[in-house]
């Protein structure tokens, strides 16, 4: 048994440090090495690049050639033209205010004999005209549709009449100008 404990005993000496010692030594060094580039790269950070707003740049292709700085006496740019051609189209107002006439102001009765009709509307669809249709009927007009072709496209139209009777003519115009249905007036023919 003797011999078996030197043979352990002269094996220890050799060993030195045991295994987490030298562990600890090696992560040491390496945080070491990492610190130190950190601390050398840690220098000032130039401002980020921003690319020029599309709007800003140039139409053309200068296949990455720079011109030559041009120096300007301290005047700004101006981007825009319209600032001297807009004074070139100066329009003068009068100070007077037109003579209007508004016929228009009180609708007035048709007192010319004749034959009418009344158009109450012109659609693209044939709903839209029958709808108008039905509208008129709840005021206790009869109307009727009448289907035309315009630059090859079909319009329905929705007229009431004919009369020649101005008074029917004038009381159905009232009707709708209450109900703010707007009409137009066609005269067909003279009586």
């Amino acid at each position: 048994m003797t011999q078996r404990k030197r043979r352990r005993s002269s094996h220890s000496r050799k060993q030195d440090y045991p295994g987490w010692m030298w562990m600890l030594f090696g992560l040491a060094i390496g945080l070491s090495v990492a610190f130190a580039v950190y601390v050398k790269d840690r220098g000032p950070t130039p401002p980020p690049v921003t690319p020029e707003p599309a709007s800003m740049q140039s139409p053309l292709d200068d296949n990455g050639e720079t011109e030559a700085p041009v120096e300007t006496a301290d005047k700004p740019e101006r981007r825009f033209t319209f600032y001297d051609v807009l004074p070139n189209f100066e329009v003068t107002v009068p100070d007077e205010t037109p003579n209007v006439i508004h016929d228009d102001v009180a609708p007035q009765a048709v007192v010319e004999p004749g034959l009418y009709i009344l158009q109450a509307g012109s659609f693209s669809t044939p709903a839209d005209a029958d709808r108008r249709r039905a509208q008129l009927a709840l005021q206790g007009i009869d109307s009727h549709i009448q289907r035309v072709k315009v630059n090859e496209r079909n319009y329905y139209r929705v007229n009431i009449g004919p009369t020649d009777d101005l008074d029917e003519l004038n009381l159905w115009r009232s009707q709708l100008r209450v109900a703010k249905i707007d009409v137009l007036r066609i005269r067909l023919s003279d009586e």
